[in-house]
């Protein structure tokens, strides 16, 4: 009886010790786990509100993009200059004849609204600067920029961060 009591014992404390995990290694640099989300819209037409002297345009942010209250949205405007496609996060100024105007925007977790501002009656806006225009949203977790580093007013060093 005895000895089967200590080949019981023997088995029990040899299974006890075995683990996958083995021991711990060094200290490595922390990892982030950011997942992030991008989504468009082209052909904005920006409405005007001459109570406010202001356009604005809302955003349903789409159903299948998930944001949560903590996230950041930023957002980037693109242009073509010299035929190059080219993306300006906002706010962003632009310095005319008869004034400067600002696109700027703010969010919830359901919606974005981009607006034009300006120091001068914007209802003399060119639509060159109303319509047919173009944005990126990259959602982002609040601590993204924090956690990584990365420049925000570089939109392809964003996705380039949020990739890997």
């Amino acid at each position: 009886m005895k000895k089967i009591f200590y080949l019981l014992t023997l088995v029990s404390f040899t299974l006890a010790s075995c683990s996958d995990e083995g021991p711990p290694g060094p200290p490595g640099e922390p990892g982030v786990n950011i997942v992030g989300q991008t989504f468009e819209f082209e052909n904005v037409d920006f409405n005007y509100d001459g109570d406010f002297n202001l356009y604005s345009y809302f955003i349903t942010i789409p159903a299948e993009i998930e944001v949560l209250p903590s996230d950041a949205i930023l957002v980037y405007r693109r242009e073509i200059l010299d035929g190059a496609e080219t993306w300006s996060l906002i706010p962003q100024n632009f310095f005319l004849d008869e004034g400067i105007i600002q696109y700027v925007y703010n969010h919830t977790d359901a919606d974005i609204e981009l607006i034009i501002d300006g120091n001068f009656d914007l209802s003399t806006l060119s639509t060159a600067w109303t319509d047919d225009q173009f944005f990126r949203f990259i959602v982002i977790p609040s601590d993204f920029a924090l956690d990584t580093g990365v420049d925000v007013s570089d939109m392809n060093a964003v996705l380039s961060e949020l990739e890997n």
